[in-house]
């Protein structure tokens, strides 16, 4: 019987295969990792072909000889990022350009210099920052003569990677999720498919652009040559809006955040278009029948992919688990800090030029001390977009955390401590996967409906709860405002 999901997640660092049971559990996993290219300072690339090709190992890795047991493909992915390729040969013309690149920076400033930015973010709900997909779309056709050339014979075609995906997969259908396509700024929040107001302010042709599908439901099929069936693939979801449904944030006011590579946090609006006064993002959370319900994010760019530079780069340490060790090692960081603005800052500063920051060094200060000041500068980011959203009128409650970080327990607590709330981490952190699967699960006819599919599917909680001294607490806040100013 076909009542299996298969979720394709492809991430900013890795490509993964999951097979999830009707009831939320994890059969198989495979996973590849993605080759980082950063050919110049604030550029980050990555080879599609490459990621389909991982992807799509990783897939027959986990389904077997015999997918007869797949009742749908559920597909969730690294947000942002722009491909170009050719509709014809089906081939990448370009490398992807990656959602962390800050290349469009000086085209961002001249058009919020030119006052395009209130109506832009009044209608897509983001801000004019390199981050998003138009400004990457724009770069391509100006400076790569291949992009160029198939733009101007109309066999251009542009997508995230999930749009990518589903094209190699099904053989050609050129379509994109909306939630996926909120991100580009070339669809308005009240608009079902992209605007062609705003595609002629990127300079983006509207031929190039897929068509804008809901996020769950028979929307494409497999060609029967990789999996031996024609699997349908049931969902399509941008990674933190995979997250907010494996948290089962289905409710207005319920919010989640994901630190993986980087931070994103969401809060579910219902059928509300946000708005937002302190630069937070408004942007499709999921889409059935044509029925959109909204959330309203912050987003940082930076938070493991910190714990990767300090291991990598730094050699500081051998793997992402010693951090937590070395934090619980001693009493507090030494007033040492960490602004973690290695790829700009994000919601709710919005600050493309802002540049790390290691402040509060002396000769006391050691592995272990800035170990710790890079976790604590996740509660310090976090803490920064709870006041945004308390502003916004989005005052969290609590706060459901996942992603590879969470399951850093002295992490967990000291965001607890720091934003003052209860702090849920589920048993199963990998909730990007989750999401996909339920949304998928739903789409196929597994489950009647999401609340019924988060219910089967979303296991256990565990909770932290604040404990931390005010003055403490007041002391390490005003150190990371102090340091803020120098990035």
């Amino acid at each position: 019987m076909a009542d299996r999901i298969l979720v394709l997640d492809a991430g900013t660092t890795s490509t993964r295969a999951m097979i999830f049971t009707a009831d939320g559990k994890v059969e198989k996993i495979a996973q590849s990792e993605l080759t980082q290219h950063y050919p110049r300072p604030g550029w980050v690339e990555h080879d599609a072909t490459e990621i389909w090709l991982k992807t799509l190992a990783c897939a027959r890795e986990v389904t077997g000889p015999d997918a007869a047991h797949i009742a749908a493909i559920g597909v969730t992915n690294q947000r942002e990022t722009v491909v170009a390729w050719d509709r014809n040969s089906g081939e990448p013309l370009a490398r992807a350009i990656v959602w962390q690149d800050r290349r469009t920076a000086d085209f961002c400033e001249n058009l919020k210099e030119a006052g395009a930015e209130p109506e832009v973010q009044r209608a897509t709900g983001l801000v004019l920052d390199p981050y998003f997909s138009a400004t990457k779309m724009r770069w391509m056709l100006e400076n790569d003569d291949a992009v160029s050339a198939a733009a101007r014979q109309v066999t251009l075609g542009f997508g995230t990677i999930e749009s990518w995906l589903v094209y190699k997969l099904s053989g050609g259908a050129h379509l994109s999720d909306a939630s996926n396509a909120s991100r580009t700024l070339l669809l308005r929040l009240d608009g079902m498919q992209f605007d062609s107001a705003l595609c002629e302010l990127f300079g983006v042709p509207p031929a190039t652009l897929p068509e804008v599908v809901d996020t769950h439901g028979v929307l494409a099929e497999c060609d029967m040559r990789l999996f031996g069936r024609a699997l349908p693939i049931c969902s399509l979801v941008g990674d933190q809006q995979s997250a907010t449904v494996g948290q089962g944030c289905l409710s207005s006011g319920e919010t989640k955040a994901t630190f993986g590579t980087g931070a994103f946090v969401l809060t579910n609006k219902g059928q509300e278009i946000p708005r937002s006064e302190h630069r937070l993002l408004g942007t499709v959370l999921y889409q059935r029948e044509g029925k959109r319900t909204y959330a309203i994010e912050g987003a940082c760019f930076v938070a493991g992919s910190l714990i990767q530079y300090l291991r990598d780069q730094l050699g500081m340490i051998g793997t992402a688990a010693e951090t937590e060790e070395l934090a619980r090692s001693i009493e507090d960081s030494g007033e040492v800090v960490i602004v973690p603005a290695l790829a700009g800052l994000g919601a709710p500063h919005w600050r493309p030029d802002a540049r790390g920051v290691i402040s509060g060094l002396s000769f006391a200060s050691g592995r272990a001390q800035i170990a710790r000041a890079a976790l604590e500068a996740m509660a310090h980011q976090t803490h920064d977009l709870a006041s945004a959203f308390a502003a916004d009128g989005a005052h969290w409650a609590k706060l459901r955390i996942d992603g590879g970080m969470s399951a850093n327990d002295w992490m967990a607590q000291d965001l607890a401590d720091i934003l003052e709330l209860e702090v849920g981490r589920p048993d199963f952190v990998e909730t990007t996967a989750l999401g996909a699967a339920i949304l998928a699960a739903v789409g196929c006819g597994l489950h009647s409906d999401l609340e019924t599919a988060v219910q089967e599917m979303r296991g256990a909680t565990r909770r932290f709860y604040p404990s931390m001294k005010s003055d403490v607490r007041k002391a390490r806040l005003e150190r990371y405002a102090k340091a803020l100013l120098a990035a």
